[in-house]
């Protein structure tokens, strides 16, 4: 009998849980709109459908906030643009710079964690130290206070201004800040298995610290890693929202879920749908990551693979 590998028993255990698989295909579809939707629509910013807004107050002219075969979940009011081509370009632009940010925080809190935790001694405590100090600084509140001066700075440095440069500024705040998380827990599995045999016999055999680290320890730290790179994706698309709706993220004629929320509160006594079709997307997508997520937790513990 031919014996399994993590990969196939772990998606073994995935396929037989209906919500991971529900989850998936969820996941999967808003992706693909995210990718293929810029292309069959176009860019809301660029379309302001007057006609379907009064002349006086911009207020749509059918009800439900405009809705019609032309608009199906209806215009923004003021301006005519479509809400449903906003949902698309936003949740591209939400999943960039969540996915941007997953992506580096995951390879700076592994690669951190990894050394610190294998060095030990003085590396150790300074670094441990320093993700100490970054732990302990009031996020938002800087994100906040920096982010004019910081977006400058990027467009000094040749970053297009405007969007292209608060982007890339969410973008690197998040990463700075969220790696120690990731950090503390690969340097915790590290300290351990450092001392297990596999190890000795690598550094017995003259192994180089580079293939020690990263050839012998790291394919044992896959499970944690990709269980927080999981759960954190859908954080930062939240974080990414609220950072919008306080005025720190994109920027109109752009948009995303936060700025689009940000907009509908003036009007939602008037038209509460501009503000129920991005929030209902924006906890669809957030829920449906945490849920995966948490199957994913699930499928990579030891305890429940058998």
């Amino acid at each position: 009998m031919v014996g399994r590998s993590l990969r196939q028993i772990v998606w073994a255990r995935l396929r037989r849980d209906k919500v991971a698989m529900f989850t998936l295909i969820v996941l999967i579809a808003f992706v693909l709109i995210a990718i293929v939707g810029p292309f069959l629509l176009p860019n809301p910013a660029q379309v302001f459908d007057k006609s379907a807004i009064s002349d006086l107050g911009g207020r749509p002219k059918l009800p439900n906030g405009g809705i019609s075969p032309e608009h199906i979940l209806g215009v923004e009011w003021g301006t005519g643009r479509d809400i449903f081509g906003q949902l698309i370009y936003g949740l591209r632009i939400s999943l960039i710079i969540a996915s941007s940010a997953t992506f580096i925080t995951v390879v700076l809190g592994t690669v951190i964690g990894i050394f610190a935790g294998y060095a030990g001694g003085l590396t150790d405590t300074v670094i441990g130290r320093f993700m100490d100090l970054i732990l302990a600084f009031p996020f938002l509140l800087i994100i906040l206070a920096l982010s004019g001066v910081l977006t400058q700075r990027l467009t000094d440095l040749g970053v297009p201004e405007g969007n292209p440069s608060r982007i890339l500024y969410l973008i690197l705040v998040m990463s700075v800040f969220g790696w120690p998380y990731l950090a503390r827990i690969v340097r915790g599995q590290v300290l351990s298995l450092r001392e297990r045999e596999f190890v000795e016999a690598a550094v017995a055999m003259g192994a180089k610290r580079r293939r020690i680290l990263f050839g012998e320890i790291l394919p044992n730290l896959w499970a944690p890693i990709l269980v927080y790179a999981t759960l954190t994706l859908p954080a930062y698309i939240g974080l990414e929202a609220a950072l919008s709706f306080l005025g720190v993220g994109v920027q109109a004629p752009d948009t995303t879920f936060g700025a689009m929320l940000a907009t509908s509160v003036a009007f939602f006594k008037t038209v509460p749908t501009y503000l129920y079709f991005p929030g209902f997307t924006l906890v669809v997508l957030v829920v449906a990551f945490n849920l995966f997520g948490d199957a994913v937790r699930d499928a990579l513990d030891p305890k429940a693979i058998h």
